[in-house]
Order: C-alpha cells, then structure tokens, then sequence
C-alpha cells in the first residue's frame, strides 16, 4: 500500500468561484492519479450554479487521488483532489514500516534518566522539557504499572464508593450535599447523586429527589403516526415513457431566483409594437460597413443601442431596491444582461458598462458575449451586477411574452420575432417589418409614466433609428 508523508501531501479543495456559492457539481476531470501537474494547469471542470468553470491546480505535484468522481455535487471548502508536492515517489512496503519503527524508536527508550535530566535543566535556570512536547513523538501508549501506590489508590477510591453509593466525582466537580440515610437510600436504588437535582435548603438532596430520580417518566401523549402513502409502483412500460433529470446547477440556481424576483417585486409588464423596417435597412447596411468588419450585426444589436439611449433619457429606471437599507439605488452606468439560452439551461451574462461603448464595441462585446455562453464557459463574474435585461424570445419565432426580472434589476426588455405585414405606412396600407416589445418592470421603483416613457422611447428609435444620432 502506497504512503505519503503528510508534509508532501498538498489537499486541492473546492473553491467559492462566484459570491456566496456553496456547492458545485464535477463534470469532468482532466487529470487522473499518477499524472504530473503543475501550477496553473487545468485539472476538472465544474458547474455552479452560475456557470461552468475550469479549475487549476495551485501547484506543481503528482496526483495521488481524485476523492469524488464525475457528476458529484461537493460543497465548497472540500478537498476534491490530493497532490504530492514532494517531487519524489511515496515510500511503499518494507521501507515505509522501517520509517515507522524508526520515529517511534526514542519514544521506546527507557525513561530512566529522565529525572537527571530535568534536574539538571533546572539547576542550569533552563526551562525543563514538559512530558509530550520533547522533539521527538510518538503515539505509542504504554499500559502504566501497577505498584504500591496504585494498589492504595484503588482500594480508597472502593471504600468511597462504598460509603457515598457512587463512583468517586472528578477534583473539580462538587461533592452532592446529601445527608448519610439519603446517600444509602441512593446507593440501594442505583442513583448517582451528581445526576440528581436538589430541591432541599441550600441544594442539600432531600429523600424525595432520589425517589423522584428512580420515578418512570410520565408517558408521552399518544400521537397518530403520520400516514405515508408510498408511491405507487413504476411498471417498466410507465419508466421508458418518463425521463427524470435532477434539478442542480444553473438551472437549479435560475429556478430559484425566478421564484424570489417574481414573489417580491411587483412585476408590470406594459407592450408595443412597432415598425422596424428602417432599423432591418440599416442593419444590412452597417454589415457592409468596414468598421464593423468581422463583428456581428444583427437587430439586438440595434436594439440594444435604442435600449441604451433611453436609459440615458429616462435614468431612473435603472436603479434596484434595497430592502434592507429601505433604499432606492439609482445605477449610474449600465451592466447590459443579454439573455442567452445554453445546453445547460438559461443564463444572463452582461456586457459590463454597456452604456460607454460606441457601436462596433458594443457588436464586439454581443458577440463575445454570445459565443463564450454557447460553449459553456461563462465566468460567474460575468452574471453578476447586471442592471437592465433584453430577452430576444423572438428568435424562437414568438410573438412576445411577459419577462420575469432578473434578481436585482429594474426591468427587463422582451424582444419579439420581426415578420413582414400589413402596416398603414404614409397613408397606404403597406408589408412593413413589424416586431412586438414587451417591457416588464419593478412596480416598487419605476411607475407606469416611466416605463412607458422607456418602452416608447425604444420603439420611436427603432422606427426612425437616426434618433440614435439626435437623442445621442
């Protein structure tokens, strides 16, 4: 059986990757026991409940263990994996126990001299070494011996017995007060008197507490046991139908925070819709555009944009409540949280201070923002401090639909999908690029004239998007 020293061993233990995390699933490892490591490299990927993260090792090392394997839930601050640190190999068989045999040898040397020893450290003004904190230990327990003294303290601590009826009490702990009829009423009955309360003057133990030490304990009242109805038994036929799939990670954590935002702010959600055939316009014209070589432009992008400039106009709506100061935070720069809809379930990335960011930054941020969320690798960082969301459920091909908040934010901008019809246009009915927006917000913080104010400055830039320059 291999050995390790536990000076060499260095234990790798779950960290808090976000704020306040508790546990995290391992999804995959990288590295398995016998593999050489070193710091900074990569050794598992796991799931938060905010996103998927790779871990690297601090140091350099041998992997000896692995202690959980691939799809555990581990809480945080648990030793996942052991790395000898050492730079050799462990010790094995034979030589490990002549190891042993030799740490424990000075603790086996007769103790003859001890007594020289001490008085000589003491005639000398050293302080002399006390018994267990010498150089050398050991957890070799001797049996102590039995002589003269021993024999004597036996047989007094049996008369105490005796008279007190109870094995001796400890130095500090106080004798019972209880008179010689009530100690030999104890002793026939099998009472300890340490574990008898006192009723009697100056907590002297009466005849009455020892009886009421031996009285049966009153009966507990009779409760019906609860009824559990068992499930009722899965036939094969009825399992092949059914799927079941354990609720953990970032689903687990978005279900959670939809429950918490959607029963405590007072959500209202107001809609719009609007012809955005000049916004389409300028979309394929702005793919042509040099500047925006290599980036992707697309309608949120402009909408995203038109979102900016009227949080610019309006800028209490983007503010959060702060229930336990019973204080309105107003924000001022604005953590964009785009929606983004992964393998792994639903997650809300932001592009941090969106609200200072010319438009080829912002389509380079969307699109960094958008390829690292498809591949799983958002940072829990990149989740956190958002302050206004846009959900493009219309890429799905739906109309619409009522936002829940994001935990924290004031409002969130549903996006719906953009179908060519039949719009009054100067006068004349005309196919025209209508889409539906969806505007939900905190009823606590923005009133119904500041989220329309909102809602229709977003629709009256993406009717006429060279507002972009004028409101800008």
């Amino acid at each position: 059986m291999t050995t390790m020293t536990q000076a060499s061993v260095r234990e790798f233990k779950m960290p808090d990757v976000g704020e306040g995390l508790t546990e995290a699933e391992i999804l995959k490892w990288y590295v398995k026991p016998g593999d050489t490591v070193t710091d900074g490299q990569v050794v598992c990927e796991v799931e938060t409940a905010k996103a998927a993260v790779e871990l690297p090792i601090p140091y350099d090392g041998v992997v000896r263990d692995l202690h959980f394997p691939e799809g555990t839930t581990v809480d945080v601050g648990t030793s996942i994996i052991a790395v000898d640190v050492s730079g050799g190999t462990a010790a094995t068989g034979t030589a490990a126990t002549g190891t042993a045999a030799a740490a424990e040898a000075p603790a086996a040397a007769p103790t003859a001299a001890a007594p020289a020893e001490e008085k000589k450290s003491v005639g000398s003004g050293r302080q002399p070494v006390l018994v267990g904190y010498g150089v050398a230990t050991s957890s070799t327990k001797r049996r102590p011996r039995k002589g003269p003294e021993v024999a004597v303290a036996q047989a007094s601590t049996a008369l105490r017995t005796e008279l007190n009826g109870h094995a001796p009490v400890a130095a500090d702990t106080p004798r019972p007060l209880a008179k010689p009829p009530v100690r030999k009423l104890a002793k026939d009955l099998g009472v300890d008197l340490t574990t008898v309360t006192p009723s009697g003057p100056d907590g002297v133990i009466t005849r009455e507490d020892v009886h009421a030490a031996v009285a049966p304990p009153a009966p507990e009242p009779v409760t019906a046991p609860a009824v559990s109805v068992p499930p009722a038994p899965v036939s094969a036929y009825e399992a092949a139908r059914e799927t079941r799939i354990p609720i953990k990670g970032v689903r687990k954590a978005t279900a959670q925070a939809m429950i918490g935002s959607a029963f405590t702010a007072p959500h209202v959600t107001e809609f719009v819709t609007v012809d955005v055939t000049r916004t389409m316009k300028l979309v394929e014209e702005l793919k042509q555009d040099k500047e925006f070589a290599g980036l992707r432009v697309n309608p949120l992008l402009l909408i995203a944009k038109a979102l900016l400039a009227a949080i610019r106009r309006n800028p209490d709506i983007n503010a959060s409540w702060d229930e336990t100061a019973q204080e309105i935070v107003l924000k001022h720069y604005v953590n964009l949280g785009i929606a983004a809809a992964t393998p792994r379930g639903l997650i809300v990335p932001n592009i941090k201070d969106a609200h200072a960011k010319t438009l080829p930054q912002l389509a380079e941020s969307l699109g960094e923002l958008v390829s690292t969320a498809r591949e799983g690798k958002t940072s829990p960082a990149a989740m956190q401090a958002g302050t206004v969301t846009i959900t493009n459920v219309g890429v799905f091909g739906v109309d619409t639909g009522t936002p829940i908040l994001n935990p924290g934010e004031s409002a969130i901008l549903a996006v719906g999908s953009i179908k060519l019809q039949p719009w009054v246009h100067k006068g004349k009915v005309k196919p025209r690029q209508v889409t539906t927006l969806a505007l939900s917000f905190d009823h606590r913080l923005v009133d119904g004239e500041l989220g329309s104010k909102v809602l229709a400055d977003v629709a009256a830039i993406l009717e006429q998007p060279k507002r972009l320059i004028t409101w800008a």
